[in-house]
């Protein structure tokens, strides 16, 4: 039998908006196996990246449970989910987030500095993280000086330096060119395939989602899950 990471039950999102409640999530219930790599797609404002903030306890469900691993995030405080975190989550965005000022060594690196880690070990950790995503030779180099899909490799080992099991991608590959896309999510199902990360990405581009082992369609805070060819 599969091992579940993550479950929700029973969660509903609702953000009040002047004098008016808006639902985004609805009695939701969903369960995402060890390993898996889940695409999800829907318009806009049906409620995919408020999922990925409950899964990386950036946000807390009105009602229901979130679990990952053995920690139950809706019933921690905000300090604990910091801690909680900081190494067993990684985040990766459409628009890379790197410090102009820091080099792609020292940007990787930067996770890290909310651990026990010395600097001789963060930087092993993050030297480690950039020739997994093929960027050994780029160490030095600063965002200005890398191109799109470079950045988000760098984007991508900032996730993967503290080793988490979760990886939540909110439009990965939004901001880049087809060929760069796909480079992207090939190295995405690598780290699904052969690191074993769990890979949760919201996405608006079809193709995109057929590099995942199923498609959740998210429309008025319910879910539709539809299996891969």
């Amino acid at each position: 039998m599969t091992e579940t990471l993550a479950r929700l039950e029973n969660v509903s999102r609702t953000y009040t908006r002047g004098k008016d409640k808006v639902e985004v999530l609805h009695n939701l219930n969903l369960s995402i196996p060890k390993s898996d790599f889940i695409a999800i797609m829907g318009p806009s404002g049906s409620g995919k990246t408020t999922l990925l903030n409950l899964l990386g306890g950036l946000d807390k469900p009105t009602s229901g449970s979130v679990t990952v691993g053995d920690a139950q995030l809706s019933s921690m405080s905000n300090s604990q989910l910091s801690r909680w975190r900081s190494t067993n989550v990684g985040f990766i965005f459409q628009f890379y987030n790197l410090l102009p000022v820091l080099s792609a060594q020292k940007n990787v690196e930067l996770p890290l500095l909310l651990t026990r880690f010395g600097s001789a070990e963060r930087a092993r950790r993050a030297s480690i993280a950039l020739d997994i995503v093929g960027l050994s030779d780029r160490a030095k180099h600063y965002p200005r000086e890398l191109s799109g899909g470079q950045e988000q490799r760098v984007a991508i080992a900032r996730a993967i330096v503290s080793d988490p099991s979760l990886l939540l991608c909110d439009e990965p590959t939004g901001d880049l060119d087809r060929e760069s896309a796909d480079d992207i999510l090939k190295l995405l199902q690598t780290l699904n395939r052969e690191h074993n990360k769990t890979i949760i990405m919201v996405t608006h581009d079809a193709q995109a989602a057929e590099y995942a082992n199923r498609t959740l369609h998210c429309d008025k805070g319910t879910l539709e899950t539809r299996v891969a060819a």
